[in-house]
């Protein structure tokens, strides 16, 4: 078994076959705000879905997605007409007041995991904006403990672009240290010589600590909802989805 956290492109075109776009809430709530900003940052943009429905949707603007995981950028650069950047928000140019729109999407958030590395990738977003710009993301709602279903949730089969079937299984490890909960993805297939294996780790905020963090970077909350519809955020919400801008 390899461990590739999707930068093996077999598991990177699965991506979009697990999660299809007419099965995901979240690009019905960010594609307008894509759509009516002329230069948008998508960190962690994983296969590019978003950008590249944005463009194919008539976007005429800048178009940027940035993500660690060469595999997906493979995927992500077989629509040339948007800007794709490897690496991460520590490692990407110094972009400074470029972008009307900076947006997280897939929970990606979530993948930042210590105090610093959040403070710092908040600081680049920050930097980022251009003046009245807004930061854009979402976190599950850790008093959902969504995690207790994910096993039956992300466990399933598709078929690939060869025709091959390929199966994946999830496991989540108990919650352990704190906020983090950490998931394995097994694939196999009988067209592969062995599994493949994605293991991540996720961090789970609360909306006061989301705030507090946003505030040290110098963002407010604008906004802030608990679903896809724009419903109210309650303690039962499955999200806490953020709409932040710049501190005056």
């Amino acid at each position: 078994m390899v461990d590739t956290h999707f930068s093996d492109h077999r598991l990177a075109a699965l991506y979009d076959l697990f999660c299809p776009w007419d099965e995901r809430g979240d690009f019905g709530f960010y594609l307008p705000l894509v759509m009516s900003a002329r230069s948008v940052l998508d960190v962690g943009c994983g296969t590019g879905a978003l950008l590249r429905g944005a463009r194919e949707a008539g976007h005429e603007g800048r178009l940027c997605g940035l993500d660690p995981a060469a595999g997906m950028l493979e995927v992500a650069r077989e629509r040339p007409d948007v800007e794709w950047v490897l690496g991460d928000l520590a490692s990407a140019p110094g972009w400074h007041r470029e972008f009307e729109l900076v947006v997280m999407t897939g929970h990606a958030f979530q993948t930042l995991l210590g105090d610093e590395e959040l403070r710092g990738a908040l600081a680049a977003i920050a930097t980022a904006l251009a003046d009245g710009g807004r930061f854009v993301f979402e976190t599950r709602n850790p008093l959902v403990r969504e995690w207790e279903g994910w096993d039956e949730r992300y466990s399933g089969e598709v078929v690939d672009v060869t025709g091959a079937v390929v199966r994946c299984v999830c496991e989540v490890e108990p919650p352990g240290r704190g906020d983090l909960v950490t998931a394995t993805h097994t694939y196999s297939s009988p067209a592969w010589e062995r599994p493949l294996l994605s293991r991540s780790t996720l961090r789970f905020l609360g909306p006061d600590a989301l705030a507090g963090f946003l505030d040290e970077a110098g963002l407010a909350v604008a906004e802030r909802f608990g679903d896809w519809d724009r419903g109210p955020l309650t303690d039962t919400s499955p999200e806490i989805i953020t709409v932040a801008r710049r501190h005056r």
